[in-house]
């Protein structure tokens, strides 16, 4: 593979890439033409456009858009999309390039990329190549973060068309409506030597550092080596509801070493029933499962000013 370096220079001399939009993202469909538009008039030579319009078949596109053998895949949606694409990029002598066209964008936040489209295609032109730490959920690698228990059954549950109107709202929208029947899981996660226990609507783990559009904790961010564990409340609802408002109202000032976070390499979680679980909000099966970090695994066109350890 080539250097970073090399890489970055690359890109800025030949500008060959390709564009992926899923255009059943908030805004792709929207922004898909005007993407295009604006990517060629930045110097880019798009070797292949395509643009996802149904459910399913975004690895396929994907696949063919690596076939041009490009320096940048330029990847339009939301952080399913981005995931997806994340997934297939590691390890690979190819950038990711993040046009954020969903709902609450959290991978693309947590590299310093805003939902704007003029600042996404900016950092295509003069950013830099950096590499970041996937996460690894049982066998399937994810950007952003992992949700067990009841944020799993929000996102089968959303509306595709609830996410276009209300946006990041629709998601505790439709929490709303689910959490009068739902059930509290006993959650144990293993750790480094350590175990902890939950009686919790919800457990995330976060590879990244924002969630649902707002910062998980203020020194969190996807090029660490560390996961994050954590529970929101407790066994009560109201404790559920309390606990995602504090953290939504002040997860900028928080830090890792604050209860109720675990910042670990790696980590065995496991349930007293069977709890789905979401990665990157795609449905992946059920408890128990193995979370862990793979470092530096996926190279992504970030702002110059990055850091990049």
């Amino acid at each position: 593979m080539r250097t970073k370096q090399e890489h970055s220079a690359d890109i800025r001399r030949d500008r060959r890439a390709v564009l992926v939009v899923n255009t059943r993202s908030r805004r792709g469909r929207l922004l898909y033409d005007e993407a295009r538009r604006r990517l060629a008039a930045a110097g880019f030579e798009l070797l292949g456009a395509y643009a996802l319009e149904q459910s399913g078949g975004l690895d396929t596109l994907i696949s063919e858009a690596l076939g041009k053998q490009p320096d940048l895949l330029i990847a339009g949606g939301g952080d399913g999309t981005i995931s997806t694409a994340g997934r297939m990029l590691a390890h690979q002598d190819v950038a990711l390039g993040v046009l954020p066209l969903g709902t609450t964008n959290n991978f693309a936040r947590t590299i310093r990329i805003e939902p704007d489209l003029d600042a996404a295609i900016a950092t295509l032109v003069n950013g830099k190549v950096i590499d970041v730490d996937l996460g690894v959920a049982g066998d399937v690698p994810f950007t952003n973060h992992v949700g067990i228990g009841l944020s799993a059954e929000v996102m089968i549950s959303a509306p595709p068309r609830l996410k276009r109107i209300a946006g990041r709202l629709a998601y505790p929208m439709t929490a709303l409506g689910l959490l009068a029947r739902h059930r509290p899981v006993r959650a144990t996660i293993r750790a480094e030597g350590r175990e902890l226990r939950f009686h919790t609507h919800q457990v995330y783990v976060a590879n990244g550092g924002f969630h649902a559009g707002r910062p998980i904790t203020a020194d969190a961010h996807a090029d660490d080596r560390l996961l994050v564990a954590y529970p929101v409340g407790g066994a009560s609802r109201r404790e559920l509801l309390r606990e995602t408002a504090r953290n939504a109202a002040t997860g900028h000032r928080r830090t890792l070493h604050e209860r109720p976070f675990l910042a670990v390499r790696e980590l065995w979680l496991e349930t007293d029933r069977p709890v789905a679980v979401e990665v990157d909000g795609e449905p992946r099966g059920t408890t128990p499962m193995r979370i862990a970090i793979d470092p530096n695994a996926l190279r992504i066109m970030a702002p110059a000013d990055s850091p990049d350890l």
